[in-house]
């Protein structure tokens, strides 16, 4: 399903809790109080921000070829945390403000990397993409120089640099240029903070980014310098053709400030051909923008029964000033900020596969304050909603305090905290594809599960147990009438035949004894091996029907013999066999019971 052609398929995996303002404004009216009221500004900008409330985090930071990034400290407040090997963070009652929550990241290699959020109920998860650290050019203390990039984007230096401390730098500096045009797709992932601002009259404004220059200096010795206090810089910074028709003479600059949190209005640049250029006396983050009056606006996404639905793309258009958009958490809630007095379009749309129709129209507006409101999406044909429950223990079965569990569907990742040793994941899906994968991490004792591939029993998916021991290669597990989870973790075998003679067909012998004994047998599709499979009957072992049995090690008879198995994974040799099994059966002696249970295999022939 194509949207906004500005974010990759690789965005899903953050399911924002925020909404960023990324679309054009047509014009460049500081002023703009969307209907003439008059505009109250405090003493204090952090006044705006509100009471101070707790909220729960979950984050991954990635590279710029979007691979998760390990040992990236992540500050929120006086609350810091390391990513995993995942690149995942998680920081739970961080103390932040009911309308901005700030968020940190950095580690040496990269330049600092941050994001601002409107806390919502649940959990507030985010992705941040960090920019290497890699030096552009050099210049040399005493002496003009310039740095310039590709795309023509440049900086100028008068030669008068000092350190962090104040003193005077003397001798090489290593100039690190970033240019981040709003026409890329990892634009909304690399940029700093929010589009969220204070203008030079102390008033709060959201933005609307012609693009952003990113420049730190640093020293031979790696220390981070700036500009000495009386020198300036001119900047030029790239205005792609699609930005021009709407690029006013003149814009405000705006810098971050990276220990605030967000943007302040300093100056400003003017058109000169394709680049806009500028004088700055400092160097962070510098932006070209429009502002615009806003207020924040969440919204509370439910099904006809009243259930959150999360995961859902929201977009809210205004015919002024553009698309903000976002996706709901796992409490159905998204927040973010939007322009005041103005009425708005309002879309959800469900996952990517499911066709560009929107699930959910309305006009809303126009709110001149902070505003609330609830939505109901009716359910669909087209649409199927999924519910992914199961319990996370610790390799000493011990239910999991603090980690997570991801899921995969297609090229989107979800993510849900664990704090009680239980997740629900919430989705929805389209006929296309049935199949997912979990995988799930330990954050305290740094311990995963492998990612095993599941099948989606539809509407609710009870996956069982799964636990984090990243020392296990390979296992089997099952539950007997949800009582204890029996685990077989060595001499297990797994042998494919493709050709079987005895059998009219390929199939599948595992294998694997403990304190318990295991065994299955199956005999599967010719054309397409992986599938959902019914019982096979041990007595008509010479029918061409395709089925799974578990036999001998299990007091297991054929008779009312219920059991679905779903082959999802069938690798090559030394890759693994996934699969899992659920059902109901009777014994030997006619009582009848249930069990769940996984494969998770290497295979040997």
């Amino acid at each position: 399903m194509k949207r906004i052609s500005k974010f990759p398929k690789f965005i899903f995996l953050i399911l924002f809790s925020i909404l960023s303002f990324t679309s054009c404004l047509k014009d460049n009216d500081d002023n703009y109080s969307g209907g003439g009221q008059q505009e109250t500004i405090p003493d204090s900008f952090s006044e705006y921000f509100g009471s101070e409330i707790s909220r729960d985090f979950l984050g991954t930071i990635i590279d710029k070829h979007h691979n998760p990034i390990e040992g990236v400290l992540i500050t929120i407040g006086d609350d810091t945390a390391l990513t995993d090997s995942n690149g995942v963070f998680l920081i739970n009652d961080a103390t932040v403000n009911e309308r901005f929550g700030y968020i940190k990241a950095s580690k040496a290699g990269y330049i600092h990397g941050s994001r601002n959020v409107v806390p919502s109920n649940g959990t507030n998860k985010v992705t941040i993409m960090l920019l290497e650290a890699t030096v552009t050019g050099t210049v040399n203390s005493g002496s003009a120089g310039n740095i310039s990039l590709a795309n023509g984007s440049s900086v100028d230096f008068d030669g008068n640099f000092i350190k962090e401390d104040g003193s005077d730098y003397s001798g090489t500096v290593n100039v690190i240029v970033h240019h981040l045009d709003p026409v890329d797709d990892d634009m909304e992932l690399q940029r700093p903070g929010m589009l969220y601002a204070q203008n030079s009259e102390g008033a709060e404004r959201m933005l609307q980014t012609l693009g952003m220059l990113a420049v730190e200096l640093r020293g031979s010795a790696g220390e981070e310098l700036n500009l000495a206090e009386g020198s300036t810089s001119e900047i030029k910074m790239y205005v792609d053709p699609s930005l021009m028709a709407i690029a006013p003479a003149t814009i405000p600059l705006w810098y971050f400030d990276e220990t605030k949190g967000y943007w302040i209005e300093e100056g400003e640049a003017t058109l000169e051909g394709n680049m806009y250029v500028g004088t700055v006396s400092h160097f962070s983050f510098w932006n070209c923008d429009i502002p615009a009056e806003a207020i924040t606006l969440c919204i509370s996404a439910n099904n006809d029964e009243n259930n959150p639905l999360n995961n859902l793309w929201v977009s809210i258009t205004s015919a002024t000033f553009g698309t903000t958009h976002g996706y709901t958490n796992e409490t159905g809630d998204v927040c973010g900020y939007v322009p005041s007095n103005e009425s708005l379009e309002l879309n959800v749309y469900s996952y990517d596969f499911c066709g560009s129709t929107p699930l959910y129209s309305e006009m809303i507006g126009p709110f001149s304050t902070d505003s609330n409101i609830s939505i109901t999406v009716q359910e669909s044909s087209d649409i199927i909603e999924e519910t992914i429950v199961g319990n996370f223990n610790t390799c000493d079965d011990n239910a999991v305090t603090d980690g997570y569990v991801q899921l995969k569907y297609g090229g989107q990742t979800f993510i849900d905290g664990v704090n009680d040793g239980t997740f629900e994941i919430s989705l929805l899906r389209c006929e296309d594809d049935n199949t997912f994968k979990i995988k799930a991490s330990d954050y305290v004792n740094l311990q995963t599960t492998d990612s095993i591939s599941y099948t989606f029993t539809t509407p609710l998916t009870n996956i069982g147990t799964i636990s984090a021991c990243n020392a296990v290669t390979e296992f089997i597990q099952y539950s007997i009438d949800d009582g204890d989870l029996t685990y077989i973790l060595d001499n297990i075998n797994a042998e494919f035949y493709p050709d079987s003679p005895n059998y009219n067909g390929p199939t599948l012998n595992i294998s694997g004894s403990s304190l318990n004994c295991f065994y299955m047998f199956g005999t599967i599709d010719e054309t397409t091996y992986e599938g959902t499979y019914a019982n096979y009957d041990w007595n008509d072992i010479d029918d061409s029907t395709t089925g799974f049995n578990i036999q001998e090690c299990i007091d297991m008879s054929n008779t009312n013999n219920n059991i679905t198995y779903n082959l999802t994974s069938l690798g090559e040799v030394g890759e693994y066999i996934d699969i899992n099994f659920s059902g109901s059966y009777e014994d030997y002696d006619g009582n009848p019971h249930s069990i769940t249970g996984v494969v998770h295999v290497l295979r040997g022939l």
